[in-house]
């Protein structure tokens, strides 16, 4: 039998991020934890072409210094709750394997 694509998009992210795959705990948590990280993996077929438009645009003329990031604001929200979106690849890059949490030991 297959395994369902979900749980392996959750595995294979555990994996790049160096975490574990927590599974079904049969109570609302994260699907993926590290030592710093608590992920929430959302697969879909497809994603709104305006996402990946938003970080192409973050991506023009942003020199390898910098990181390219999307803010997603609610009109009428407190900018507390706004949305950090990048690429796995731009976070891997930035944050690496070797980023921990002081708190982890």
């Amino acid at each position: 039998m297959t395994e369902p694509v979900w749980k392996a998009v959750e595995r294979a992210v555990a994996g790049r991020l160096q975490g574990r795959r927590t599974g079904p705990s049969g109570r609302s948590g994260p699907d993926v934890v590290s030592d710093w990280l608590a992920v929430e993996v959302k697969c879909r077929r497809s994603l709104p072409q305006w996402l990946r438009g938003a970080l192409a645009q973050a991506r023009v003329g942003c020199p390898e210094h910098r990181l390219p990031l999307v803010i997603l604001h609610e009109m009428g929200q407190r900018h507390d709750g706004d949305l950090v979106l990048m690429t796995l690849q731009d976070f891997e890059a930035w944050f690496g394997m070797v980023w921990r949490c002081p708190t982890a030991g």
